[in-house]
């Protein structure tokens, strides 16, 4: 007995912990943590290496207030599209109609104000309500029915080209008819100097609007919840999270944005052409927000990464004309650039696997 209860003293002393080898992370793994930590990061270190490039290629001509203005002037449509398929993909989902809606709200917004004479705050919030409307329908048929995203969007691209130009024949309508009818829906395209820089006030909407969605993604919980719900939706069910609801109301808001787009394309356009409607702006988009670092999985990315994607297009796309390149130097490059965006993504993602 003695013996036994002796046993059981030297038992309860011994050593609990178990050996431990820890391995010192290597300089690629602290870098892959780094990246995993801050999506913008990679987009934004290629935005300054092809700036530096075309800088050191054409000197003071790119480096110039006005050439890097210009190009903040010619991506800020497809920024603002790129912030709203941003929302979606941030779901695990994609938005293929988000450009024909945007053309289609245009179209709406300048119909009602120089064919029917309304008064220019009805056409505004009558194009803003089709965008919406046309982003709730995704939404809904995703979130509801459990349809395939991809499916849903190239079904309503569809769907809205056929509406667009069936509602407007096909016309143009000339800048001047628009300007004579109101000046607000040119409101956008007004430019003022900072020094050397010329910035219109599109650009100006795209970069607050950019703030805005930071701050939402970041700092609310209708934010936390598109990441959770795009990161495993079946886990955000579980911890309370409405999904259904959050797929939703991320789409309808992608299409009130695709409306504010909308607007700030007739004031750089001038014009208003339902043509535009087989303008490739979805893929405008979807390469801005993969190239900026957002995941096609979901769950993963920063909004300010979609940002950097939408300004590499258009150094890209400045350098080029600049260097007097084949314009397809730029699809090229393009092309590249989106294979290898996701290939990082891929391995950065390895970090949570």
């Amino acid at each position: 007995m003695t013996a036994t209860q002796d046993f059981e003293k030297v038992a309860a002393q011994a050593e609990t912990t178990v050996a431990q080898f820890e391995e010192k992370p290597s300089a690629l793994m602290r870098l892959q943590h780094f990246l995993h930590g801050n999506p913008a990061m990679v987009p934004l270190i290629v935005l300054v290496a092809l700036v530096i490039f075309f800088g050191i290629a054409r000197g003071e001509r790119f480096f110039s207030a006005y050439t890097l203005t210009l190009i903040m002037q010619q991506v800020a449509v497809v920024g603002i599209l790129a912030a709203a398929q941003t929302l979606v993909v941030l779901t695990a989902g994609i938005d293929l109609a988000i450009g024909v809606i945007m053309v289609f709200a245009f179209v709406i917004m300048g119909n009602m104000v120089v064919s029917h004479g309304m008064p220019v705050i009805v056409a505004l919030l009558a194009g803003f309500a089709v965008a919406g409307f046309f982003g709730f329908v995704n939404g809904f048929l995703v979130a509801r029915l459990r349809l395939p995203p991809f499916i849903v969007t190239l079904g309503t691209w569809n769907v809205v080209m056929a509406i667009c130009l069936i509602y407007s024949a096909n016309e143009t309508m000339r800048e001047a008819d628009v300007t004579a009818a109101t000046q607000w829906l040119h409101i956008f395209g007004i430019s003022f100097k900072i020094g050397g820089a010329v910035v219109t006030l599109g650009v100006v909407a795209m970069l607050l609007l950019y703030v805005a969605l930071w701050y939402m993604l970041n700092y609310t919980a209708f934010g936390r919840h598109i990441y959770a719900v795009g990161d495993d939706p079946e886990s955000a069910e579980l911890a309370g999270i409405r999904s259904r609801k959050v797929l939703i109301a991320t789409y309808t808001l992608a299409g009130l944005i695709a409306g504010l787009a909308a607007w700030v394309s007739i004031g750089r356009n001038g014009s208003i052409s339902p043509s535009t409607v087989t303008t490739d702006f979805n893929l405008q988009a979807i390469t801005a927000v993969v190239i900026g670092g957002i995941s096609l999985f979901g769950g993963r990315g920063s909004i300010l990464g979609t940002l950097f994607g939408a300004l590499i297009v258009g150094v890209m796309s400045m350098g080029l004309n600049m260097l007097n390149a084949d314009p397809q130097w730029k699809v090229l490059l393009t092309g590249v650039l989106i294979i290898g965006a996701v290939a990082v993504d891929q391995w950065i993602r390895k970090v949570s696997g």
